[in-house]
């Protein structure tokens, strides 16, 4: 079986589609990926590694398979695996996914929900997992949060493609895969001054 960070080791917007499916644990949760957002490094200006290398983002740019958390609004973790060569660098955010372990635990993180919305989106999936700034850098292979990519014959035969929500640079990039019909994937939003063309309805 090869490394995780082998079978990450892809430019961002092709290793995404392949998380599709993948399930990401952590203690007695677990969540299946419904949507995922890629993003580039210096070249894409959306993503938080376009300024280089600081405190916030190190992450991104040391090896594939690590988690990478930052604090979103001042208050959402929001979680991203790490692709990519090394110094790449890449990540692909979890935007949204199926609780299909440990609900009860989500439901009690996420009281006052549906089911469908306990990991329908970013922060709600960061907090599901019960996810902390101090997750960062987590080896996604051995460390205490795992990720479990689709065998190759279980990976999706069908993924659509949208452009990536809330940016305002680099918001025409058809960088957002979600699996179709699922009712967990979370709705489009763009960015009231997004650069490019809006999306087609």
């Amino acid at each position: 079986m090869p490394r995780l960070a082998d079978q990450l080791s892809g430019p961002p917007e092709e290793i995404a589609p392949r998380l599709l499916g993948a399930v990401v644990r952590h203690g007695d949760v677990a969540i299946r990926l419904t949507e995922v957002e890629a993003y580039a490094g210096t070249g894409d200006p959306g993503s938080h590694a376009h300024r280089g290398r600081g405190v916030r983002n190190a992450t991104m740019f040391g090896p594939a398979g690590r988690l990478y958390c930052y604090l979103s609004h001042g208050i959402h973790i929001c979680a991203n695996v790490t692709v990519g060569e090394e110094h790449g660098p890449g990540a692909v955010l979890m935007r949204a996914g199926e609780v299909v372990d440990g609900v009860e635990v989500a439901r009690e993180r996420r009281a006052g929900v549906t089911d469908r919305d306990l990991a329908r989106g970013p922060g709600r999936l960061g907090r599901a997992l019960g996810l902390v700034l101090g997750h960062d850098g987590t080896d996604l292979e051995t460390g205490v949060i795992r990720l479990e990519l689709p065998a190759p014959g279980e990976l999706p035969t069908r993924f659509v493609t949208g452009p990536r929500t809330g940016l305002r640079l680099a918001s025409d990039r058809h960088w957002r895969y979600w699996l179709p019909g699922e009712p967990t994937v979370s709705p489009y939003r763009r960015h009231p001054r997004a650069e490019g063309p809006p999306a087609p309805r």
